[in-house]
């Protein structure tokens, strides 16, 4: 294969740092239900918490350029 035809090469320092975003949204996701089905679960609970403390930290920020009160109203609004 020529060199012009080659896929372009992924960066997978950038690529750890997404699956590091995707799985902390599906974790908010998923604990969303739960308080959902229980609103009083204190689990639930404590990992909303986390998690939005998460997306609103300096190290998020590092890992993409995604706003992170952004992706929580979207995350909330999809539970709906």
């Amino acid at each position: 294969m020529s060199k012009h035809m080659r896929k372009p090469e992924r960066d997978p320092y950038q690529e750890l740092a997404n699956a590091v975003v995707i799985l902390a949204a599906k974790d908010y996701q998923h604990a969303l239900r739960i308080q959902r089905r229980n609103p009083k679960s204190a689990a639930a609970k404590s990992q909303i918490d986390s998690l939005e403390r998460f997306f609103r930290s300096d190290w998020y920020q590092i890992l993409t350029e995604v706003d992170g009160d952004m992706l929580i109203k979207r995350l909330r609004e999809e539970r709906e």
